[in-house]
């Protein structure tokens, strides 16, 4: 296997694993209104992500890095043309961080919580419609710069992405806080999820199968059959009480989803309107030395990190209920 197919598979992977961890912190900041009718309940939310939040945006920073050294014309061409979706990402996962570290530290923690709320629904949004243009295609020239606006960015099929990813990332917060809580906070969160559930069942088919007409191949139908059939399992494993279950279902559905986009933008990159123009494999790639210094790296670190994040998991693996009433958190 040629190493620039290795590292556009390892960006997939890194983004894969951004998304399904980093979407129920998504979710949970979502959420935070409906499923918190008190300070208990919200401190009791923002504590059920708290020791891991930061951890999953490492993803975040490893796929970025990553696409800057395997695909350097990829990355100079995205981040130049996604301008200004990419820095409301950027600012708004700044207001979330902050407002997640400070709702504590400040007597009243009402605006701390509306920048948690909408420091997730943003990024949430705006990575759908980032990704579904990525996977339709852009205007680009000849040189592989982007002449489109930012209207051309806000087309019909990215709004549809935008708001399958938001749906599908607030399903994945319910399951969490359902997986992760006791009491009657996880009674509301299985009950949201017996809604949210049909939502990204319709919404995320719907743009799956409009992705697959306009780029899909024959293979990508089995993972868009998985991703439908695992939004099912999780519905169904809420209705009997399997948390854990119902997590992992909708874990497999988040990356069947995003195997369906990434196997339907292979060969390219970054896909132009004209094709002679799009960015692909071979014409954005760094250098084969360049490539093989970074596969070396990638292979002695990358189980460490992986091994030192799974143990944080663990750590913090039992269920949270209600603080007491000296503020403290007791644990199921």
């Amino acid at each position: 296997m040629e190493l620039t197919t290795v590292w556009f598979l390892l960006i997939a992977v890194l983004w894969t694993g951004y998304f399904v961890l980093e979407g129920f912190d998504f979710g949970v900041g979502i959420l935070l209104p409906l499923l918190g009718r008190d300070e208990l309940d919200r401190r009791t939310l923002v504590q059920t992500i708290g020791p891991v939040w930061d951890g999953n945006e490492v993803w975040l920073l490893v796929a970025g890095g990553a696409t800057f050294a395997a695909f350097p014309e990829w990355y100079a061409t995205l981040f130049s043309g996604f301008y200004l979706p990419l820095f409301l990402i950027l600012l708004a996962l700044i207001v979330r961080g902050v407002a997640l570290e400070y709702r504590n530290k400040s007597d009243s923690s009402r605006g701390w919580d509306r920048a948690f709320f909408w420091g997730s629904l943003g990024p949430a949004f705006l990575w759908g419609v980032a990704f579904a243009n990525i996977v339709r295609g852009v205007p680009l020239d000849a040189d592989h710069e982007y002449t489109g606006s930012l209207l051309t960015l806000l087309n019909p099929y990215a709004l549809l992405g935008g708001l399958a990813a938001l749906t599908l990332f607030t399903l994945h917060g319910a399951l969490f806080v359902q997986l992760k809580t006791e009491g009657e906070l996880r009674e509301r969160a299985a009950r949201l999820v017996r809604t949210l559930g049909p939502a990204a069942l319709v919404v995320g088919g719907f743009f799956l199968v409009t992705t697959q007409l306009m780029v899909g191949k024959p293979v990508t139908w089995a993972a868009v059959a998985v991703a439908a059939a695992a939004i099912a399992g999780a519905l169904v494993a809420t209705l009997r009480g399997r948390d854990g279950w119902a997590f992992a279902a909708n874990t497999v559905a988040i990356v069947a989803v995003t195997v369906t986009l990434f196997a339907g933008l292979w060969p390219n990159v970054m896909p132009a309107l004209d094709p002679a123009n799009s960015l692909t494999v071979d014409n954005a790639a760094s250098t084969p030395y360049t490539l093989t210094v970074m596969t070396w790296v990638a292979a002695l670190f990358t189980p460490v990190v992986l091994a030192y994040q799974g143990w944080t998991y663990w750590v913090f693996r039992r269920r949270l209920v209600r603080p007491l009433g000296d503020g403290q958190t007791a644990r199921g």
